[in-house]
């Protein structure tokens, strides 16, 4: 497997008018890659941080089994009213993970919500506790720790992550690097895959582009210790 990739820089449709000012999906097209090299059909594949469900969403068009959490309710509707196996989703909190009665996974795949390294709300909260970047660390090691407990010996994790870039006062947060550090006391961290991004216009398309401020992103890989 390269440790580079080369992709179009777009999503495939448009999220509703409601969404669209929050449009942090990860490409379908690198997706389409992982599940297709990771996976076969008819394996189960799943996203901790479902978010507008696009992991979910590619999985069951490419014949494997989706299951995810998402704690937003309307971006769980949303992804739940997309869905043919509705019930795979799961309304909650990827901190109460083993909480939650899960099958064996083979793949999994997910982007966590980020957080800047200045600031003091926790994401993984929604935003409505107060928290140090550290703190949030802490939390997603914890996910990723219950997550080994569902995982089969095979399974891939991959994380898709990029280092946030210092703007309007604010400094930079090397968030790829300091989640691959606290993931990797849980799971063993077997590489990092560079996904580079080709420009697309929109316009033209009428497909969204990806819009980070950067041309690549960070998909780490790991697996069971």
């Amino acid at each position: 497997m390269k440790t580079y990739i080369l992709l179009p820089r777009m999503k495939r449709g448009m999220l509703p008018e409601e969404f669209q000012d929050d449009d942090v999906r990860s490409a379908e097209f690198l997706l389409e890659y992982f599940i297709e090299h990771f996976t076969q059909p008819g394996d189960t594949v799943f996203d901790p941080f479902a978010g507008f469900g696009t992991t979910l969403l590619v999985a069951e068009r490419m014949k494997r089994i989706p299951f995810g959490i998402e704690a937003d309710e309307r971006r769980y509707g949303y992804t739940r009213s997309k869905l043919t196996m509705k019930d795979n989703i799961i309304l909650g909190d990827s901190r109460k993970l083993d909480t939650f009665p899960l099958p064996n996974i083979d793949f999994v795949f997910t982007s966590p919500i980020f957080m800047g390294c200045d600031e003091t709300k926790n994401p993984l909260s929604g935003f409505k506790e107060y928290g140090t970047y550290q703190v949030y660390l802490d939390q997603i090691q914890d996910i990723f720790r219950k997550l080994d407990a569902f995982l089969n010996p095979a399974a891939r994790v991959v994380v898709e992550v990029y280092n946030l870039a210092p703007r309007d006062g604010r400094p930079m947060t090397l968030l790829a690097w300091d989640m691959t550090y606290a993931i990797s006391k849980v799971l063993r961290f077997e590489k990092e895959i560079i996904a580079c991004w080709q420009g697309v216009d929109d316009e033209n398309t009428g497909e969204t582009p990806m819009g980070v401020g950067y041309d690549h992103h960070y998909c780490l890989v790991f697996v069971k210790d």
